[in-house]
């Protein structure tokens, strides 16, 4: 992932003064691209969907037919298992699916414990309710969480917090965003965990699994767009050791 430099000046001494609309245009889908790209890479794309909402979809589709809190949950558990497997076969990064594994885990192992089917959801509610708390939090304290998220993928770092203002502004809009939508989503299904039974809990979840994402990740690019460009402190270390060996 690169950062996106500013268009250098037209040297054409013909050229009109002022911005040039078409160069302006470039930079504008350019930086639209570049977001687009760590976005995608940040929260795993369509695969990392997939993979987020295979094994509760299974879960709930078991549960619904034979009301077996085991083979749901293990069923679950394995195909979870499966898609890291599939990952690992193809050498691709496995942060999303391991975190998928160990969600699923927790909540059939949870389940099984208390022997209430609704129980293999709530430690992914409960960790729902904490990630919003945390977004807006973070972004109240001026550490907006989705630029320490984000950050290392733009290979800026932290440096949007003291040299990128309005960088750092988009962050806090998006952790916002995030925190907002999640809590609005765990607002829905905390009273069904208590209302509802296991099925339609489920049913409930698993529809609200992408559409509040996606909305989030919407936000998140809208306002990225239109901020500045992330200042590439990889590159800028990297100038300063060549400088420093050329001056050996």
């Amino acid at each position: 992932m690169t950062s996106i430099d500013k268009p250098a000046a037209t040297t054409d001494p013909n050229a009109p003064e002022g911005p040039d609309p078409q160069t302006d245009a470039e930079a504008e889908a350019a930086a639209k691209a570049v977001t687009e790209a760590a976005l995608f890479e940040a929260f795993g794309g369509v695969r990392g969907l997939v993979e987020t909402v295979v094994p509760g979809l299974l879960f709930v589709t078991i549960f619904t037919i034979n009301k077996n809190l085991y083979a749901s949950a293990i069923a679950a558990l394995v195909v979870s298992l499966l898609l890291v497997a599939v990952r690992l076969i193809r050498r691709d990064t496995v942060k999303h699916a391991f975190s998928g594994v160990f969600g699923v885990a927790f909540g059939a192992v949870f389940a099984m414990m208390t022997d209430n089917a609704k129980d293999f959801y709530l430690p992914g509610m409960v960790y729902t309710l904490g990630l919003a708390v945390a977004y807006i939090a973070t972004s109240v304290a001026g550490v907006p969480l989705i630029g320490l998220i984000l950050g290392p993928v733009f290979k800026e770092n932290l440096s949007w917090r003291t040299r990128n203002p309005g960088r750092k502004s988009a962050y806090t809009k998006a952790s916002y965003a995030w925190g907002f939508i999640l809590l609005a989503k765990c607002a829905i299904l905390f009273p069904l965990y208590w209302w509802a039974d296991t099925a339609q809990l489920g049913w409930v979840l698993v529809s609200l699994k992408i559409p509040p994402f996606l909305l989030a990740v919407y936000l998140t690019w809208v306002f990225l767009v239109k901020a500045p460009a992330p200042i590439d402190v990889f590159a800028e270390m990297e100038a300063e050791e060549a400088k420093a060996a050329s001056r050996e």
